[in-house]
């Protein structure tokens, strides 16, 4: 990002809406009968996450809407032709699918931690967890229908939410299929990480522009936007997963080398001739060493392959920027230029 302020006031932006997202959280998913599972539903939401997908939807708004960012109230937010929806309320949906995916996602990649703390199928047990995480796929659409918005759009933006949760299963059943294939080419990873990461940055920004009752061009574009930074964020979480230690993390470094999990970083690695299937062969216990990962590092480092992957992320997201144009020119839009080159210039 350009300079410190633009960070600072970036997320300071983030915060605010962070807080009100939470908040609405609370009121849209209390605990209660059966406990177990309703606490499970939560656990995760309440470990933490940045909730950049549901900032971005709010900020979409903001910037259509025309609005002092974090002026208006979010509950009966303005629509540009007449009455208003509750765009927290679709914010959350969105949140709440995101945090699914990553319920399901630990299970089918047997990991232990997720921000910081035990997945949930490792803090319950994995029945518990698909339930939680079906209970919250189910949420999301109820919210969704519920927004207030004229029926066609709401009818609009529920239909884009099922084909976008549609896409991520068929994004992680290729992130599967590439683990039991002998080649992979990078073209076909990016098409994988749009499916199953991009798609739901896209509709993060489409679906309150629909709520609005902007025009196809403009929802358009703003998907395009989500997309190209949704690929842009995957890509520098592949690299984060690499290089930042597992304190910081929230899990354990080199999980994806671990799991034999190829990326745009080992794809290109292996297109230089860098045995990666090797980089970590001699670890035979389920967690890998700092020192292991270091090498392993090293040697994709060496092969220029991170810096690939560093490289695809800042194209990416200056193509996303550009999708921008769209808007009216005002501070929630610029807002989203930054919160674009934060994607990929965040720490974890």
């Amino acid at each position: 990002m350009s300079d410190e302020a633009t960070v600072e006031r970036l997320l300071a932006a983030v915060t605010q809406r962070r807080e009100r997202v939470n908040d609405a959280i609370n009121e849209e998913l209390p605990i209660t009968e059966p406990e177990r599972l309703y606490e499970a539903t939560r656990y995760l939401l309440d470990a933490g996450g940045k909730r950049l997908r549901p900032t971005a939807a709010l900020l979409v708004g903001e910037s259509l809407a025309d609005v002092k960012p974090g002026s208006a109230d979010y509950r009966a937010f303005p629509t540009l032709s007449d009455g208003d929806v509750d765009l927290l309320r679709a914010a959350v949906g969105l949140e709440v699918i995101q945090t699914f995916t990553l319920i399901h996602d630990d299970i089918m990649d047997e990991d232990e931690l997720r921000r910081g703390v035990p997945a949930v199928h490792r803090k319950y047990d994995e029945e518990t967890a698909i339930l939680a995480g079906d209970t919250l796929y189910a949420k999301a659409f109820e919210f969704m229908t519920d927004t207030g918005a004229k029926p066609e759009y709401g009818l609009a933006a529920t239909n884009r939410l099922a084909r976008t949760c549609t896409k991520i299963c068929e994004g992680q059943e290729l992130d599967v299929e590439f683990e039991n294939r002998t080649e992979v080419l990078p073209e076909e990873y990016l098409e994988m990480v749009e499916l199953k990461t991009a798609v739901l940055y896209g509709a993060s920004a489409a679906i309150p522009a629909t709520l609005l009752g902007a025009d196809e061009e403009t929802v358009e574009s703003l998907y395009r936007y989500g997309i190209d930074s949704g690929r842009a964020f995957q890509i520098q979480d592949d690299v984060l997963d690499l290089t930042v230690p597992s304190e910081e993390l929230g899990k354990q470094r080199g999980s994806d080398l671990l799991g034999e999990k190829e990326t745009l970083i080992t794809l290109h690695a292996r297109q230089q001739g860098v045995d990666v299937d090797s980089l970590v062969e001699a670890e035979t216990t389920d967690e890998l060493t700092e020192q292991a990962v270091a090498e392993a590092v090293a040697v994709l480092e060496e092969a220029g392959s991170i810096e690939y992957a560093r490289s695809k992320a800042e194209e990416l997201t200056v193509r996303s920027k550009a999708h921008l144009d769209v808007l009216p020119e005002n501070e929630a839009r610029q807002l989203l230029a930054d919160l674009a080159d934060y994607l990929i210039a965040r720490g974890y």
